[in-house]
C-alpha cells in the first residue's frame, strides 16, 4: 500500500472509532469511554497485520461488532470493550486470555474466553458425524458463563453475513444455513427482533437468492401503495386520537422477506395473495402518568376498533401477561380502508425500546425489587438440559430450536402462579416446568378441575394441579407425551439410568448363560450378538436380557448359528466374487445410460438417489449429500432440510447440477383448490393431454360446499415442463391455487 492509502485507511478507522462512541445506546462514563480506547488499542495492535477477505483492514470488523453491540443492541461499555477484543487471542499470538485478564479484569476476560472457544470450535477440521450439532451445543453452554458471550456472537455473526460476498458461495450456503438454523432463532429468543429478521433475511439471501430478488423487487414495486395506505389509516383515526390529547407516532413497516417467504410457502400463495405483508405501528408517549400505561394501550385500541372492525381470533394481548423474551404490546388485526386486513401493533415508547433493544432496554427499565428476570430464567432451565451428556447433539439441537421459535401459553398453578410454556405443552411438560422431582413422579393431572390425561394438550389460562406418587416412574412412552426440551431430557435421563441397572443384571446373566453353552464371553462374542439380534449397542444387548426379551432359546439359536458361521462365511464370500463383476457392469450401464447429474467441480458422475422429502427433478437447483448409509442424496436447494443438512454436516455436501436429462423421467405431484364446476376435470386433464412431454399416472378430486381439492401425479422429464404445465393449470376457470407438492 502506498503511504497515501494507509493515510486515509487510518483516517477511516479513526472516524469509525469516534462513531462508535457517538452511537452508544447506554450513557457512557469516562471510565467507560477509557476502557473502550484501551481494548481500541490493544484489538488495533493484534490484528494490525490482518486483512479480511474483501481487502480492508481486519479492525474494522471488531469495529463493527461494537458498534452493533452499542446501537443496536444497547450493551454497556464492559460490552463494546469486549467485543472489540472478541477475536484477539485467538488471531494474535501477543495476547493470551491471561493478558486480558490482567489488562480488563475478570468480567471482559471470561466474555472474550467464550467468544474465543466458540470460534476455535467451528475452525475444527474433524469429520465426526455431529460436529457441528456438538459444537452448537457447547456454544450454548456459554449462555451460563455470560449471556454477553451470546449476544456478542450474534452480533459477530451479524456483520459476517452483511460482508459476506467476498467469499466462495459454498462457504457462503454453509454460513447462511447455520444462521437460519441456530443464530436467527437465538436472537429471536434473547429478544433482539430486528436483529432476528436482518438475519433471516441475508440468509434466505444466500440460500435461496432467486425467491430474495424476486420478493425485494416485488417490495419495492409497492411501496408507495403502503405509503399511500399508511396514511389514509392515520388520517381516519388521527382525529380521534387527537381529541384524546395522546401523543404518539403511526408507522408503517414492511414485513420482514423471510417472513413473507416462509407464508408464500407454508400458505402455498403468491407475493400478491399474502395479505398482511406489513405492519401498521402506534407508538404512544405515557411520561405524566407511567402508571397509565395499560390504561392508554387499550384506550387506544378502542379508539382503532371504532373505525375498524376487528379480526376477533388475532387478538393478541403481551400487555397483561408479556413473553418470556420481555416484549410487550397490544397486537390487533383490522379490516382496512380498502378491504384488506393490517396488523396493528400498539406499544408504550418504553415497550417499543425493549422490542427494538431486547435484553439492553430490558434491565434499563427494570425495577430492583422485580422478579428473576425471565432471560435468567430461561438460561437457567436450559442449562440443565444442555448439561445432559447422554443426549444426541442433533436430537438436542433440533429439539432445542423448536423451543426458541414456539409460540407460548399461560398456565396457572393451584395457587395462581402463572407459568409460560411452547404452545403445544401437555399437563406432564407443565409437571416438569414445576420442578423434575414433581415431573419424575406425576401420576395424573386435574386440568381446571376435571381429570385428563398427561398427554392433554393445554390452552393459554388453563389451571393445572399435578397429582404426584413415590411409587410412578417415567415410562418410554411419556417421550410421546411431551413436547419441552427439558421435559424430555429428564425423562431420557431417567430412563437411561433405569436402562442401566437393568443392563447390569443382564451383563451377569448373559456371563452365566453362555458359560453353560460353552461359548466364551468376550468383545469379539458380544459384537457378534449385537450384530446376530441386529442390535445398536451392548448395553441394548445386556438391557434386552435383563428384561427377558432374548431368552434361552434364542441364546442357543445363536450359540448353533456360530458353529455354522465359518462355513457359512466361506460360502458368501465365492458368491460375492462371482456377482461383484455383474453388479459394477450393471451400475456402469445405469449409469452412462441415465445420470444426468454430475457432482462437484470437476462434474463426476457418480451414483445417488433422489430424495423423497423434496422429489428433485432437472432443471431443479440442488446439491448432494453423502449419508452414512444409503450412499449420495440429492435435495432440492430449498428442500425444508436443507437448512439443518448445510448447518450440522457442511463438510458432506456436494454441488451437483443437472447436464442432460433427454433419457430419464421424474415423478411429481401437484395440488390444486378452487371452486367446483361442472366439467372442470375433464378441462384439467384436457391440459395435461395436450403436453405430449407429460404422463399423468392418477389423479384424485374431493368437492366440498362447492369447493374442490385435487391431486395430480404425473412424470416429466425436466423442471421447464411442469412450470409450463402449472401456468397453464392456473388459467383454468375456477382453479384458485395450484403448486407443486
Amino acid at each position: 500500500m502506498t503511504d497515501e492509502a494507509i493515510e486515509i485507511e487510518n483516517a477511516a478507522i479513526a472516524k469509525a472509532y469516534k462513531q462508535l462512541l457517538k452511537v452508544s445506546y447506554t450513557t457512557l462514563s469516562k471510565d467507560d469511554k477509557k476502557l473502550i480506547r484501551s481494548a481500541f488499542e490493544v484489538a488495533l495492535d493484534g490484528h494490525k497485520n490482518q486483512r479480511r477477505k474483501s481487502g480492508e483492514a481486519y479492525i474494522f470488523h471488531p469495529l463493527a461488532v461494537a458498534k452493533i453491540v452499542a446501537q443496536e443492541i444497547g450493551l454497556d461499555g464492559t460490552s463494546i470493550a469486549a467485543a472489540l477484543l472478541h477475536d484477539v487471542v485467538e488471531d494474535s499470538p501477543d495476547y493470551s486470555i491471561e493478558d486480558i485478564d490482567k489488562k480488563f479484569g475478570k468480567t471482559i476476560s471470561t466474555i472474550v474466553y467464550g467468544l474465543t472457544k466458540i470460534s476455535s470450535l467451528s475452525k475444527e477440521k474433524d469429520m465426526d458425524v455431529s460436529l457441528q450439532a456438538e459444537n452448537f451445543r457447547k456454544m450454548l453452554l456459554t449462555l451460563n458463563d455470560d449471556v454477553r458471550v451470546i449476544i456478542i456472537k450474534i452480533a459477530d455473526r451479524l456483520h459476517n453475513m452483511q460482508t459476506m460476498g467476498a467469499m466462495r458461495p459454498d462457504k457462503q450456503v454453509k454460513i447462511a444455513s447455520e444462521t437460519l438454523y441456530i443464530y436467527a432463532p437465538l436472537a429471536h429468543r434473547i429478544g433482539l427482533y430486528n436483529i432476528k429478521s436482518e438475519l433471516e433475511d441475508l440468509g434466505l439471501k444466500y440460500t435461496e437468492p432467486d425467491a430474495f430478488n424476486s420478493i425485494v423487487n416485488k417490495i419495492k414495486e409497492s411501496k408507495e401503495e403502503q405509503d399511500l395506505f399508511i396514511e389514509q389509516f392515520s388520517g381516519v383515526i388521527k382525529n380521534s386520537l387527537d381529541k384524546e390529547n395522546l401523543k404518539y407516532t403511526v408507522k408503517g413497516r414492511p414485513k420482514s422477506i423471510y417472513s413473507i417467504r416462509k407464508k408464500m410457502v407454508n400458505q402455498g400463495v403468491a407475493f400478491d395473495e399474502v395479505y398482511d405483508k406489513f405492519a401498521v405501528r402506534i407508538i404512544y408517549k405515557c411520561d405524566a402518568d407511567p402508571h397509565n400505561e395499560k390504561f392508554l394501550a387499550w384506550k387506544i385500541y378502542s379508539i382503532i376498533t371504532d373505525h375498524f372492525k376487528p379480526n376477533p381470533t388475532r387478538l393478541r394481548d403481551w400487555i397483561s401477561s408479556s413473553k418470556s423474551t420481555g416484549y410487550e404490546a397490544l397486537h390487533i388485526t383490522v379490516m382496512g380502508p380498502k378491504g384488506q386486513w393490517v396488523e396493528v401493533q400498539i406499544r408504550s415508547e418504553r415497550m417499543h425500546e425493549i422490542a427494538e433493544k431486547g435484553y439492553a432496554a430490558h434491565y434499563k427499565y427494570k425495577q430492583g425489587n422485580e422478579k428473576e428476570d425471565n432471560l435468567e430464567s430461561w438460561i437457567n432451565r436450559l442449562q440443565e438440559a444442555l448439561e445432559n451428556p447422554d443426549l444426541n447433539a442433533v436430537d438436542f439441537v433440533e429439539q432445542f430450536k423448536l423451543n426458541l421459535y414456539s409460540k407460548e401459553i399461560f398456565v396457572f398453578t393451584p395457587g395462581g402462579d402463572i407459568k409460560s410454556l411452547p404452545k403445544g405443552a401437555t399437563a406432564l411438560d407443565f409437571a416438569f416446568c414445576i420442578h423434575t422431582h414433581i415431573g419424575t413422579r406425576t401420576r395424573g393431572a386435574k386440568v381446571n378441575g376435571k381429570l385428563e390425561p398427561l398427554s392433554h394438550v393445554l390452552r393459554s389460562g388453563d389451571q393445572v394441579d399435578i397429582i404426584t406418587s413415590e411409587n410412578t416412574k417415567p415410562t418410554p412412552s411419556w417421550l410421546d407425551y411431551t413436547t419441552t426440551a427439558r421435559a424430555r431430557s429428564k425423562i431420557k435421563s431417567a430412563l437411561k439410568e433405569d436402562k442401566k441397572n437393568i443392563a447390569e443384571d443382564g451383563k451377569e446373566i448373559l456371563r452365566r448363560k453362555l458359560k453353560q453353552l460353552k461359548v466364551v464371553f468376550d468383545e469379539n462374542t458380544i459384537n457378534g450378538m449385537v450384530r446376530y439380534f441386529k442390535l445398536k449397542t451392548s448395553l441394548d444387548l445386556f438391557y434386552r436380557i435383563g428384561l427377558g426379551t432374548i431368552d434361552n432359546t434364542m441364546l442357543k439359536s445363536y450359540a448353533s448359528s456360530v458353529s455354522k458361521g465359518l462355513m457359512n462365511y466361506i460360502k458368501n464370500k465365492i458368491s460375492r466374487k462371482q456377482n461383484i463383476s455383474k453388479e459394477a457392469l450393471e451400475k456402469q450401464e445405469i449409469t452412462l445410460k441415465y445420470d444426468s447429474l454430475v457432482f462437484k467441480k470437476e462434474e463426476e458422475k457418480l451414483d445417488y438417489k433422489l430424495s423423497n422429502c423434496c422429489n428433485p427433478i432437472p432443471g431443479d437447483k440442488v446439491f448432494g449429500f453423502l449419508t452414512v448409509t444409503e450412499g449420495i442424496k440429492v435435495h432440492k436447494k430449498n428442500c425444508p432440510n436443507a437448512v439443518s443438512l448445510q448447518s450440522n454436516y457442511a463438510y458432506r455436501i456436494m454441488p451437483a447440477k443437472w447436464i442432460d436429462s433427454s433419457q430419464q423421467e421424474f415423478f411429481v405431484k401437484i395440488e390444486l383448490s378452487g371452486i367446483d364446476q361442472i366439467g372442470l376435470v375433464n378441462e384439467i386433464t384436457n391440459v395435461i393431454s395436450e403436453n405430449m412431454h407429460v404422463n399423468m399416472k392418477s389423479i384424485s378430486f374431493k368437492s366440498n360446499d362447492g369447493l374442490f381439492s385435487g391431486k395430480i401425479n404425473v412424470i416429466v422429464k425436466n423442471n421447464t415442463i411442469i412450470k409450463k404445465l402449472l401456468e397453464k393449470l392456473k388459467k383454468v376457470n375456477g382453479i384458485d391455487k395450484v403448486r407443486r407438492s
